[in-house]
């Protein structure tokens, strides 16, 4: 099955498989999102099946399943995997694990401070040696979606040209921050809220060790270039971390290398509605020509 397949009707035959493997029943489950990873949800078991595009993410998927342990014993409130289970499984192609089902909901954008201070602790922790966590790459995997997306060749030849000239800016960064254990997609979308209003962590397949400059720049990005954060919202977000990315001068850089992130992230999806095709352009006047254009939150 290739990344071209990846849509919702095929990964809900890749979840039927898996759980057929994995002992799982499946008849209830449901689409919840499809995005970099599938997810579906089964309830009669409260079970997530989350799956990855391709074998290419194993490592990813692996590391993501030994994280969510460590930061349990930690003390962090994070997703869980499904003890049950030996994962991650590899099922036509893609690597395929198992979560416990977090009731409760989304995090709303009111609880952005919650993000702040689960960063801050996160930053703070000495990751054990075992978990070997690697050196995050941050832009490793723009150029692999970018050769691959179903868009215009004058599209391609941009964004591979911009990611030439991003990563030139990158080495020469001068960081502020003590390098650490970094989530990777630190956004509040990353968020539940659990049913004793707790917030829980997740989606731990980036986790890498590298500069907490990149987590807090998403929200930043966010904030800046996107317009999803209100003035207090993200001073709210500030307060609870500690430090304003905003201030640092490498932030323009950061800035500039999550926007081309959110874009090909999106980019993915281009022929699965008009809506995400109207958003993809929307993105590329913004880091085309640098023309100021809403972005909705996906």
């Amino acid at each position: 099955m290739t990344t071209a397949s990846f849509s919702a009707d095929t990964t809900r035959a890749v979840t039927e498989a898996a759980c057929a493997e994995a002992g799982i029943p499946s008849d209830d489950a449901r689409l919840m999102r499809l995005g970099e990873n599938a997810l579906f949800h089964i309830p009669s078991c409260s079970v997530v099946v989350r799956i990855a595009r391709t074998m290419d993410y194993w490592a990813d998927v692996v590391r993501e399943v030994a994280v969510s342990k460590w930061l349990h014993q930690a003390g962090i409130s994070a997703a869980q995997v499904v003890d049950s289970v030996g994962q991650p499984l590899a099922v036509d192609g893609h690597p395929v694990t198992f979560w416990r089902f977090i009731s409760g909901e989304p995090a709303p954008y009111s609880r952005i401070g919650d993000l702040g201070s689960l960063l801050r602790r996160l930053h703070g922790l000495e990751p054990p040696a075992e978990l070997q966590l690697p050196n995050e790459d941050i832009l490793d995997r723009v150029q692999p979606r970018v050769e691959k997306a179903p868009i215009a060749e004058s599209d391609r030849r941009f964004l591979l040209r911009r990611l030439d000239e991003l990563s030139d800016e990158v080495a020469a960064l001068e960081y502020v921050l003590p390098a650490s254990a970094v989530h990777g997609d630190a956004h509040i979308g990353n968020i539940m809220i659990a049913e004793d209003g707790a917030p829980v962590l997740i989606d731990f397949e980036r986790f890498a060790y590298g500069q907490p400059e990149w987590d807090l720049g998403m929200t930043a990005t966010e904030f800046r270039t996107a317009g999803w954060w209100s003035d207090a919202q993200y001073q709210t977000f500030v307060d609870a971390y500690g430090f304003d990315v905003t201030q640092w001068s490498g932030f323009r850089t950061v800035q500039a290398v999550h926007q081309l992130k959110m874009t090909t992230w999106i980019m993915q999806n281009v022929q699965e509605s008009q809506d995400i095709a109207d958003e993809y352009d929307a993105r590329m006047r913004t880091i085309r020509d640098g023309l100021a254009s809403t972005w909705s939150p996906r």
